[in-house]
């Protein structure tokens, strides 16, 4: 068998769940558990629920943030994973200013390019009838100029969210249920390749 098939059926993927809402039982939180039910095989996902705790982003304080606390915490969680799975609302036709807190921080030079080369999948749920794409969209310019990897798949913009769910969260759309697994696919099939390729270029250059 070629040694990089071997290694990328080898290798498992971490994904970080992160929902972009504050409310204990949110729509966004929900979407991101039915993603972790539907996960492929070696598929592991972790949510992520330190948002809140996060201070917004100030120069002033910057040091001792990325010394100890939610902020570096956020770093470790974001460098250790894979991939990132992002599950967002949309206020006022872009994202809610939790998220881009949290970008902020992610993507100053302290923070060691946590979101450099990251490959990012996005979702969104809503009470609304026109789903997230504005949000998405938003979003997908903000990891750019962080050069993050936004992965292509389905789209997920879940509307009319209050009726998706049933009494105990679970995700009623068979579609979308599927959509959430492809998606967890790519990200985990290009997080796998670009491992793989950064594992090449070490060893060549270990040899040069």
């Amino acid at each position: 068998m070629d040694e990089n098939l071997s290694r990328v059926r080898r290798a498992d993927c971490r994904i970080v769940g992160i929902a972009v809402s504050l409310r204990s039982e949110s729509f966004n939180l929900k979407l991101i558990r039915a993603a972790a039910m539907s996960a492929p095989h070696r598929v592991r996902m972790h949510v992520y629920k330190g948002l809140a705790r996060l201070p917004l982003f100030n120069e002033d304080i910057e040091a001792a943030a990325f010394s100890e606390g939610p902020v570096q915490e956020l770093i470790a969680v974001v460098a250790a994973a894979d991939a990132l799975l992002i599950a967002t609302p949309e206020y006022n036709h872009s994202i809610p200013g939790v998220l881009k807190n949290a970008i902020d921080w992610l993507s100053r030079p302290l923070a060691g390019g946590a979101l450099v080369g990251k490959r990012v999948g996005i979702v969104g749920a809503t009470t609304g009838r026109w789903g997230t794409r504005l949000a998405q969209s938003a979003l997908r310019q903000t990891l750019f100029a962080a050069d993050a990897v936004v992965v292509p798949g389905p789209a997920v913009y879940l509307a009319n969210a209050q009726t998706a769910f049933d009494a105990d969260g679970s995700l009623l759309d068979d579609e979308a249920r599927s959509a959430l697994r492809q998606i967890l696919q790519a990200l985990a099939g290009r997080s796998r390749s670009a491992r793989i390729e950064a594992d090449d270029a070490e060893r060549l250059l270990s040899h040069a």
